[in-house]
This record gives structure tokens, sequence and C-alpha cells, in this order.
């Protein structure tokens, strides 16, 4: 009777010097993958999209602009001095008349 259930124990529990027993004591082993972002931005991971409007074209976007426009002196010398708050009140009354 002892023989039969030592032959159910061994088929139950694998000895412990077989290599299938050995293998199943390994832990599972978890790595961190590479991010294929390049930046904090959400948005450089979406491909453009069609019909998005302004946003599919970069040179429209507001952060591409080259900055304030100066304009050149012989532009600037022939534009007229601003109007004074007399000026522009008695505008305003002709305005509305």
């Amino acid at each position: 009777m002892s023989g039969f259930i030592n032959r159910i124990k061994s088929a139950i529990k694998p000895n412990k010097n077989s290599p299938s027993a050995k293998e199943g004591n390994k832990e599972q082993q978890f790595t961190i993958q590479p991010h294929p972002a390049k930046t904090n931005n959400p948005a450089d991971l979406e491909p453009p999209q069609l019909g998005a409007g302004l946003n599919n074209k970069p040179e429209f976007s507001a952060h591409q602009t080259p900055g304030p426009y100066v304009p050149s002196a012989a532009i600037a010398s022939n534009i007229e001095p601003p109007a004074s708050r007399e000026e522009m009140r008695a505008r305003q009354v002709e305005l509305n008349k």
C-alpha cells in the first residue's frame, strides 16, 4: 500500500533532481522597455490627421513665428503721431451722430 501512495506522490510532485523541477523554481523577471517618445509632448506621437485645420501644418503654428514686426526707419518716420484724447472724443461724437 505504501508503494502505491509513493507512486501517486511522485506523479503529483516532481522529483527535486529532475530538470523540470529546477526550471519551475525560477522566479518571473520583468524588465522596463524603452519608451518610443523623444519629448514629453503626447502630440508628437500622433501622425498628422486629415481635416485637422491649422493643426496639421507646422508652418501655421503660433510658436514657429519669427517674432514681432519691427518696421524699417523709412516706414516708421512716415507714420503720423497718435491722436490726443480730445481729438478722439471729438471723433467719437462725430461718428455717433
